[in-house]
């Protein structure tokens, strides 16, 4: 029976993470010391911890940006003090399964740019990948730095009615949230110690010296220590905090594109001492924008010259350019696919059941069931553009009837999965909230990936939407190492 802090907490039918669905609402045992240790705290020490988080948020800067908000564009991440513990055996599936896919990713990308086997033998469509808006011609035939495309991935996992971890997209362009991962770990360090302490938390403060490692593994000049720079779009970007962070964490410069000139095929960058030659750029900008002279001639973010310089060999890219293809969620549904092909192996990750609105048999379900689906267009983040059947009105559901019609390679459609809850700090008491998981793999000379991730919460009560531009919030995740 619960009591305290969790005495009006409801499972419901939803998969829960801390608590067994049952008739007595038993406490799973990794989460026993957590549990214990918020149910006997007061009310003025939960104000006093809250208080501290956002403190501690406001004092490093760390906010994100809402463009569309007329109230203002600058808010502090919402943070909920309650983590997420994830048991040993259960993070070992899970990082065994982000292993593959990435390898899988990478190799799909490479053999697009090359022989294209997988086109040729008809296991993806050809017109599926040349319609790609985020597909590079223009790189057709280069060989990317030690043959690897996609350095920096964030993969977002959810957990079905069974607690089944599932994929629902791959982040391969310019994937954003390590920083919070790492801010949300250091405050709750400071907020409960002893419990983090106790239950023998894997740490995370390693990621940004496993980045640079897997920065300096692409430098083309391995014969002296590499100059690595954060490209960065400039303080107006919705993740700007994060590229100053991870830049400070790394001790490497932060630049916009203003501070880099291309010159005989070589970047340098601007100082106060002359030009200093740059051998690996972390792009946080996608394609369209790193070069007027070769793609958006009006992008004023880039750097001219630079893919010359790229194409030559002579700077390397994370990632690299035309990863984006693997970002497309019509692509995402050929993924257990690649890695059957590439792999030889069933995929050791479900990916989530979605139909292809290019396909008539997919697009007349997806026409006839809009209020039963979730419908996404194929190249859209941050929670925009999506349509959730169940909460739609019926105006919204013929406007998207008319946009698939229109664009019918544009959209995928994919069931209403309930996520799984977690218990959350709200204004009612602690409530059930929808959650998914952001790990972030690093694809060097090894693969890493620090234990846990971003665990993303769904803040407004019922919301399927996890995103903190749709009103979401974050926690920390703990990854136990016994």
């Amino acid at each position: 029976m619960n009591s305290g802090q969790f005495s009006n907490y409801q499972t419901n039918s939803f998969f829960d993470e801390m608590f067994f669905f049952d008739e007595k609402t038993r406490i799973k045992p990794h989460y026993e010391k957590v549990y214990k240790r918020l149910n006997g705290i007061s009310a003025d020490e939960l104000d006093a911890k809250r208080s501290q988080a956002v403190s501690s948020f406001l004092e490093h800067g760390v906010t994100f940006t809402v463009y569309d908000d007329s109230d203002g564009i600058e808010r502090v991440f919402p943070f909920d003090l309650i983590p997420r513990v994830i048991p040993k055996a259960e993070w070992v599936v899970v990082e065994q399964g982000l292993k593959q896919r990435i390898l899988a990713l990478n190799l799909f990308l490479h053999d697009i740019y090359h022989q294209a086997r997988i086109l040729k033998e008809g296991i993806i469509p050809r017109e599926i990948v040349e319609t790609c808006p985020y597909y590079r011609k223009e790189i057709i035939g280069f060989d990317v730095p030690q043959d690897i495309y996609i350095h920096i991935c964030g993969s977002d996992l959810i957990r079905n009615e069974e607690g089944t971890y599932m994929v629902l997209e791959d982040n391969g362009r310019c994937p954003s949230g390590v920083s919070y991962l790492l801010e949300n770990r250091a405050i709750m360090k400071r907020a409960f110690p002893k419990t983090y302490q106790s239950m023998e938390v894997c740490s995370v403060e390693a990621y940004p010296e496993l980045l640079l490692r897997t920065l300096e593994h692409l430098s083309p000049r391995q014969s002296q220590k590499p100059v690595c720079v954060l490209l960065s779009p400039g303080v107006y970007n919705s993740a700007y905090f994060e590229h100053t962070f991870l830049a400070r964490q790394m001790g490497i410069e932060i630049v916009e594109g203003r501070d880099l000139i291309a010159i005989d095929n070589y970047v340098f960058m601007r100082t106060t001492l002359g030009l200093v030659q740059v051998d690996v750029i972390y792009r946080r900008l996608d394609d369209d924008y790193i070069d007027p002279l070769f793609f958006k001639n009006d992008s004023i973010l880039g750097v001219p010259g630079l893919m010359e310089a790229y194409l030559k060999g002579n700077v390397s890219l994370a990632n690299a350019v035309g990863t984006g293809l693997a970002d497309d969620k019509v692509t995402y549904a050929f993924v257990p696919e690649m890695i059957k092909f590439y792999l030889g192996q069933d995929p050791i990750l479900e990916s989530v059941p979605t139909y292809l609105c290019w396909r008539e048999k997919d697009r007349n379900y997806v026409l006839e069931n809009l209020d039963k689906l979730v419908i996404k267009p194929a190249n859209e983040s941050g929670g925009y553009g999506m349509l959730i059947g169940t909460a739609s009105t019926k105006k919204e559901r013929n406007d998207f009837k008319s946009r698939i019609k229109q664009n019918p390679r544009e959209y995928i459609a994919q069931p209403i999965i309930s996520l799984s809850r977690h218990p959350t700090f709200c204004d009612e008491g602690v409530m059930g909230r929808h959650i998914d998981l952001r790990p972030f793999i690093l694809y060097g000379e090894d693969i890493e990936i620090v234990p846990g991730g971003l665990t993303r919460v769904a803040l407004k009560k019922d919301s399927l939407v996890v995103n903190s531009s749709q009103g979401g919030g974050s926690k920390d995740t703990w990854v136990l190492k016994n």
